[in-house]
């Protein structure tokens, strides 16, 4: 954490290549509270050498970001990283105005040029990306990317104001966003985290906000072109993020809340289709109203690693070897 801040939430990891000093970064939004007016965006690494976190720092605060984009930025929220095609970190946060997280904004930034030090590693605004008619508000991110074989991606999205739905996103290589495609027609599913199954066959699984509710899926049979509801999933979802990862085919993880109504206990499974999930490792455990939630996952070095929130004042990660 920046030292003396008391507050933290919503990590994103991101895998770098196997020759640069760190093996990947983290990034989340951080200050006296959630919506806070200090809250900024706070990037660490892990150094390959030392095998630590560096120091915490900021790369992202609202007054610059307001500057640059010419009008005021309320709050900071969700920060999502990219490797884009040319080795470049491209970052989308969650930027609001007037109003609540309903109101809200997708800001797209990119690694400044020349800034390939991550003790100096600064961003510059791209635009906010052109999603609805009314004024792009309302469009949140949090999930990691799925990469493509021709070195776009696939971002996560929902919709916020009212009813709630998800999409997809699909950038090309350098970062120019092609297509918006929603992902189920249900409103109350939200924060969607992808898995490529087998190509073309790509899985969603979703944030459910009825009571009692479970893990949602969508699928895509024809590679993210169309989706069509799937059954939800026997695992139980008291209206938390999920995060989805696949190390190989057959092989892929799953972070997500188990408790029926809290977020007191966060765990990790495993499956080998997507859909049919059992426990592999408790993440983290606690009481009533203790929270251990927003994973994120990535695989780098050989080795499966897992960040989240813990208790909305720092964030924990775990990692995992491959068993022998």
């Amino acid at each position: 954490m920046p030292e003396g801040v008391p507050a933290a939430h919503a990590s994103s990891l991101l895998t770098l290549p196997p020759g640069a000093p760190y093996a990947l970064l983290a990034f989340w939004f951080a200050g006296a509270k959630e919506s806070a007016a200090d809250v900024g965006i706070a990037l660490s690494g892990f150094e390959r050498a030392t095998q630590q976190w560096t120091p915490a720092r900021w790369v992202v605060d609202r007054q610059s970001l307001g500057r640059q984009l010419g009008f005021a930025v309320r709050r900071l929220g969700n920060p999502v990283a990219w490797l884009d095609g040319d080795g470049r970190v491209q970052l989308f946060v969650v930027a609001t105005g007037l109003g609540g997280w309903a109101a809200s904004r997708i800001v797209q930034l990119r690694q400044a040029p020349g800034d390939a030090v991550l003790a100096t590693l600064r961003f510059d605004v791209v635009r906010v990306l052109p999603l609805s008619w009314l004024f792009n508000t309302s469009f949140l991110v949090r999930n990691t990317p799925l990469p493509l074989s021709d070195g776009g991606m696939v971002l996560p999205v929902h919709f916020e104001l009212g009813r709630k739905w998800p999409a997809a996103l699909r950038f090309d290589a350098q970062g120019r966003l092609l297509t918006q495609t929603r992902l189920t027609t249900r409103a109350h599913l939200l924060q969607p985290t992808l898995l490529a199954v087998q190509a073309p066959h790509w899985l969603a699984l979703l944030r459910d906000q009825r009571p009692d509710g479970r893990i949602a899926a969508v699928q895509s049979t024809d590679g993210g072109v169309s989706w069509h509801d799937l059954p939800d999933l026997a695992l139980t979802n008291p209206d938390a993020a999920v995060a989805a990862l696949a190390g190989a085919p057959g092989q892929y993880w799953l972070a997500h809340n188990s408790s029926a109504h809290a977020r007191n206990v966060l765990d990790l499974s495993a499956s080998g289709d997507g859909v049919q999930w059992s426990l592999l490792q408790g993440l983290a455990q606690g009481t009533g109203t203790q929270e251990f939630s927003y994973p994120a996952l990535a695989w780098a070095d050989g080795a499966l690693w897992v960040s989240y929130t813990e208790q909305r004042r720092r964030i924990a990660w775990q990692r995992f070897e491959r068993a022998p």
